[in-house]
């Protein structure tokens, strides 16, 4: 009887995982999801990947990484929403597996600044492009978001563009 044994090095694998894209990385937790039976994690992964389809329609074409990581903030930014309103509503319920569909969610996102990180970042960039008053605003923040790239909050950075503004 002859025994074929298939050798597939630890170096593949880390290559294959480490660039795989976030779509086909949440198509894979989806799945194993699916095989561990946790049904919340199935459910917010199949409300991600619905997400993601209707955002594949309305383009008309294949996700890129931005577009999917754009899909994952407004989600993220839905659930937040959604957890603020049950809050107020004293609905402790739906407030917790809110926070739980967030927290599965969360995984998906670009690692955030910290605070020391961002207000470098707007420091530099405040100092990059001359705003000097709460007028200036506008042009401020747009610079800044650019600047940050999805590593920051906006309610985060406006916090902060706002205090240092003030300060100047």
């Amino acid at each position: 009887m002859l025994r074929i044994q298939f050798f597939v090095p630890t170096l593949v694998i880390l290559f294959v995982t480490k660039f795989m894209s976030l779509h086909e990385q949440i198509q894979k937790d989806y799945i194993e999801a699916m095989k561990a039976r946790e049904q919340l994690r199935l459910s917010t992964l199949r409300m991600l990947r619905s997400a993601l389809k209707n955002k594949q329609i309305e383009l008309k074409k294949d996700l890129s990484d931005e577009d999917v990581q754009a899909v994952v903030k407004s989600q993220a930014k839905q659930l937040k929403d959604s957890l603020q309103e049950f809050e107020k509503a004293s609905r402790d319920d739906l407030a917790l597996s809110t926070k739980a569909e967030l927290e599965i969610i969360a995984a998906y996102l670009p690692k955030q600044m910290s605070d020391e990180e961002l207000l470098a970042v707007v420091k530099k960039t405040l100092t990059k492009i001359g705003a000097s008053s709460s007028e200036d605003m506008g042009k401020a923040m747009g610079a800044v978001m650019g600047a940050v790239q999805g590593g920051a909050d906006g309610g985060r950075v406006k916090a902060m563009v706002t205090s240092e503004l003030k300060q100047s």
